[in-house]
């Protein structure tokens, strides 16, 4: 960026702090560059100095000064059967919301060791949106609807919608042994713990926070494993992971959770991945309509539970 930049805010980019504003718009520049440019007055708003949590308004300037980004090394590259892939998993599109099917395997961004993520692959996809930002996440292993924002304002919205619990999951999961209830309510709270190596796992503890998951049996495969719906009323981390283990009936696949002997078990039978999958959202649009989205289960999936 070798010479002065000037940059309009429009309605839909207005309300976020500059210095958010800029992390995203200088890709590549540390948190640290951006206050170090913003404290000596080379990025201004209306040609007057501005401090990092200064919110931008509609009709605002940014002028910014020549400045030399780090170099980064190449992007991963992003195949031609990776982009088929994701434009075939798109569920749900419009000009400000893109809901996905998300592949397990696929981490939702890049960063901790994986070189491509999904919002980088989605960027591709769609090389003129203006705007592209993950509403929320799943884990890496974890297939399924994400929800991808292309306007800011639809950002804010959906933020706001989870944070207030207005928005419904519904995930399906292949757990290990015969789940005798039809229906069952898992209340147990869930406490984080961080380990020397840098894992991350969760345990039922009475020190954890409040945490709440329905269930509902939608298919037995004797007392071998069932498929079961299950519709989080928290948002915990490895929540459903840790509910179904807590029931002795860990979800097919996991390493986290289940037992290694189990998953030897069932990766004889062909599953090989964590059998977690977000099958659904609901949800209030910005303009009042109930939007509810379904993404099944790979045909291959399907395949194996019918040999079950």
């Amino acid at each position: 960026m070798n010479k002065v930049q000037f940059v309009d805010i429009d309605a839909d980019q207005a309300g976020q702090r500059i210095d958010n504003f800029l992390r995203t718009f200088l890709k590549g520049a540390p948190k640290t560059l951006i206050y170090r440019l913003l404290r000596k007055g080379e990025i201004r708003v209306n040609k007057k100095r501005t401090k990092p949590d200064y919110k931008l308004q509609a009709m605002d300037q940014i002028r910014i000064a020549p400045i030399r980004l780090p170099e980064k090394g190449e992007s991963a590259p992003v195949s031609d059967q990776l982009l088929e892939l994701l434009e075939r998993s798109v569920v749900y599109e419009t000009d400000s919301l893109l809901i996905i099917n998300k592949p397990s395997g696929i981490a939702v961004h890049g960063g901790s060791g994986v070189s491509l993520g999904l919002i980088e692959a989605v960027r591709k996809l769609r090389p003129d949106a203006r705007f592209l930002e993950l509403i929320h996440r799943i884990d890496r292993d974890t297939s399924g609807c994400i929800m991808i924002a292309k306007k800011r304002s639809m950002l804010r919205y959906m933020h706001d919608a989870f944070r207030e619990r207005r928005v419904h999951k519904i995930y399906q999961a292949l757990v290990v042994g015969r789940w005798d209830a039809k229906h069952k309510q898992i209340n147990a709270p869930l406490l984080r713990d961080e380990h020397r190596s840098g894992e991350r796992t969760v345990r039922v503890s009475p020190e954890g926070k409040p945490s709440v998951t329905n269930f509902s049996v939608l298919r037995r495969f004797g007392d071998l494993a069932t498929l079961v719906e299950a519709r989080p009323k928290t948002g915990r981390t490895h929540q459903i992971r840790v509910h179904t283990q807590y029931t002795d009936h860990p979800i097919v696949g996991d390493v986290k959770y289940t037992s290694d002997e189990n998953n030897a078990e069932f990766k004889k039978l062909g599953f090989k991945r964590l059998m977690l999958h977000a099958a659904g959202l609901r949800f209030i649009l910005p303009d009042g309509e109930e939007l509810e989205v379904r993404a099944p289960l790979d045909d291959s999936l399907l395949r194996l539970m019918d040999n079950l």
